[in-house]
């Protein structure tokens, strides 16, 4: 009998440490054909847009869609979780919280396999509740001794960095600029609703790796063509979503600054197909557009962790 799951099943049953783990084994299944994603696809409604995106993970005995969108006030998620070998239905899951959390667990990821390895500090610009989970992430799969954020509300930077160094014990200083974020910064997370870029690539330092999680559309950018033209690795979490949706990208090559053959995808990196970084002063690029592959992965660790622990309400 199938289960629906709620945002606080959700929240109480996985960590973090649960979404890096399923998120990379997710990227891993793809690297040796053994799951498979399609792209997001929006239908336009006259107050905003439907949007259904899938994917299959035979290697973890599932598949599944996400859809949300529409209507007033913020958009309700719901994952449909199915097996691939009976094709039954499994779950429902309410995937507000698990999509925060695998949109962390993807930069996370990224950021195991592009940083360098004596990198010290995170600058982090925006102070949303997606940039907390991007935060949490890369500081569980990597020691950083710094944190600096950057907000252009100065009440919402220093409430951020208050509530953040208490909760992952590593000092978080707000900063007057999104310049001073970036200059002393190894890692750098853009995670911002701009729709203009927000980071300028003559800031950047060589040997810093950045994470750019907020824009996933085509006319919305974080980073300007200086940015992604500097980048000597740039990875993105599915090719074929990136070309319809990463605004940042698709500047950079309809301007000439960069070409699709550079791009390669996280699934490549993680698969040992392709470099996270080559030397120590590259300029590494993660963009993430969150991918159905990351909910279905971490929607079957909910599952599993549900059915051991009897949460859930059987329907």
């Amino acid at each position: 009998m199938p289960l629906y799951l709620t945002e606080d099943d959700v929240n109480n049953l996985v960590t973090m440490q649960d979404a890096v783990e399923s998120v990379e084994t997710g990227f891993a299944a793809i690297s040796r054909g053994e799951a498979s994603n399609l792209p997001r696809q929006r239908l336009r409604l006259p107050n905003g847009m439907y949007n259904i995106m899938s994917a299959a993970v035979p290697a973890l005995g599932v598949m599944g869609l996400k859809a949300y969108g529409g209507g007033k006030g913020r958009p309700k998620f719901h994952i449909q979780l199915s097996s691939t070998e009976t094709g039954e239905l499994l779950a429902i899951i309410e995937a507000g919280r698990l999509g925060q959390l695998r949109t962390g667990a993807a930069s996370g990821v990224a950021t195991k396999y592009m940083a360098r390895d004596n990198a010290s500090t995170v600058g982090v610009i925006g102070t949303g509740n997606q940039a907390e989970t991007q935060l949490e992430a890369v500081c569980h799969v990597h020691e950083f001794t710094s944190i600096n954020v950057f907000s252009r509300t100065v009440e919402r930077r220093e409430s951020f960095a208050t509530s953040m160094s208490a909760k992952l014990g590593v000092p978080v200083s707000p900063v007057e600029s999104a310049e001073k974020c970036v200059a002393d910064s190894d890692v750098l997370l853009v995670i911002t609703s701009a729709s203009e870029p927000v980071l300028d690539g003559h800031w950047i330092n060589p040997g810093t790796h950045i994470n750019a999680a907020g824009a996933n559309s085509s006319n919305r950018r974080e980073l300007d063509d200086e940015a992604v033209r500097r980048a000597s690795v740039v990875i993105v979490d599915d090719i074929d979503q990136a070309r319809i949706e990463c605004g940042d990208i698709i500047h950079a090559v309809d301007n000439g600054f960069v070409r699709w053959e550079q791009v390669r995808s996280l699934a490549d990196v993680v698969g040992g197909t392709a470099p996270g970084r080559k030397s120590e002063e590259d300029i590494t690029l993660f963009e993430s557009l969150g991918v159905a592959l990351e909910d279905i992965a971490l929607g079957a660790r909910v599952y599993e962790l549900a059915m051991e622990q009897g949460a859930g309400v059987p329907f």
